[in-house]
């Protein structure tokens, strides 16, 4: 009951937030330059006044921006995030079409990048002052420092155009119409370069923060006395070091959703991954408020549920946590 109690009230402070963050992005995606009408008057050749005066008429950009914001936050409350002043459809539709894509990506990146980080900094910690740790932690680190951007170029180069192995963008390969087990396959295949290059970020930093905190724990008492009782290393790294050094870890991940997520934006435009995040990156070019406030709304969500799924997680890792509102 205690902990039910504890994520009805997560989910509560959570709501609120994701509230205020709707109502900031209302104001903060209008303070860029220009607005949807003069992007789709430009984009028609049509810069009459009067035509441009009717389609702000039509999608209540006349209105003054409170007004504007009212009626924004009555739709949402119905579950309506708008129309598309682009595409002429439910924002929701829409967002969905693309969101699948982007979970994919960003889950199977983040699991990559949690397991391999910590079997990476696991062995480093294990292997402290050998050529393993140097190694690894000269990878994290140059990982860590490159951009996302370039590190994606470089893959396309490398296993793309020359050797040949990985497709270099999209989801699919249109030319061929696979279904089934092929159809899986083929999105895989296509997987493989967006989800290394996202993950290689995250990794480095879940490599070295484990690492790290394995040297901390290592250093315990409870650990010297497990040593001191004979106990084999392996056992002692397993359950005393490594249960203990995760926790950070599990609160770093947990942090870092609301980055991955955001990482995407790069990715799927180097890639052409067909995700929330091209989308994003499309809707702003063409001034799309709707799109994007939806999209902006949407990403806080999972942002909110990650980080309770997160407190809850830790509450099972570590039971001297208590379970509190």
């Amino acid at each position: 009951m205690d902990r039910l109690n504890f994520i009805a009230g997560r989910l509560v402070k959570g709501a609120l937030i994701v509230l205020a963050i709707a109502i900031m992005n209302f104001f903060i995606v209008r303070l860029a330059p220009g607005d949807p009408v003069s992007v789709l008057a430009g984009q028609s050749g049509a810069m009459d006044q009067d035509y441009m005066d009717e389609l702000r008429q039509r999608f209540g950009l006349d209105q003054p921006l409170i007004v504007q914001l009212w009626i924004y936050l009555q739709n949402l409350f119905q579950g309506d995030l708008g129309t598309s002043y682009r595409q002429g459809r439910a924002v929701l539709s829409v967002i969905l079409e693309r969101l699948p894509a982007t979970l994919l990506l960003t889950i199977s990146a983040a699991i990559i990048s949690v397991i391999l980080g910590v079997v990476a900094g696991s062995l480093a910690a294990r292997r402290r002052g050998t050529w393993w740790d140097t190694l690894i932690s000269s990878l994290a680190l140059l990982f860590y420092a490159t951009p996302l951007f370039w590190i994606g170029l470089m893959a396309i180069l490398l296993f793309s155009l020359v050797l040949g192995w990985f497709p270099a963008f999209g989801m699919v390969s249109p030319e061929k119409e696979y279904t089934g087990i092929m159809h899986i396959l083929d999105v895989l295949h296509h997987l493989v370069l967006p989800m290394t290059v996202l993950g290689l970020f995250y990794m480095a930093v879940y490599a070295r923060l484990t690492r790290a905190s394995m040297l901390e724990v290592s250093e315990m008492d409870f650990v010297r006395t497990a040593r001191a009782k004979g106990l084999p290393e392996g056992y002692i790294t397993r359950r005393h070091i490594l249960r203990n050094a995760l926790l950070p870890v599990i609160t770093f991940a947990g942090i870092q959703a609301g980055h991955l997520i955001g990482g995407t934006v790069l990715v799927e435009t180097v890639f052409g991954w067909p995700g929330v995040g091209r989308l994003a990156f499309d809707s702003l070019l063409q001034r799309d408020y709707s799109v994007l406030l939806g999209i902006f709304l949407i990403t806080s969500i999972m942002v909110v549920i990650a980080n309770i799924i997160t407190d809850v997680v830790y509450t099972f890792v570590d039971p001297r946590i208590e379970v509190k509102q």
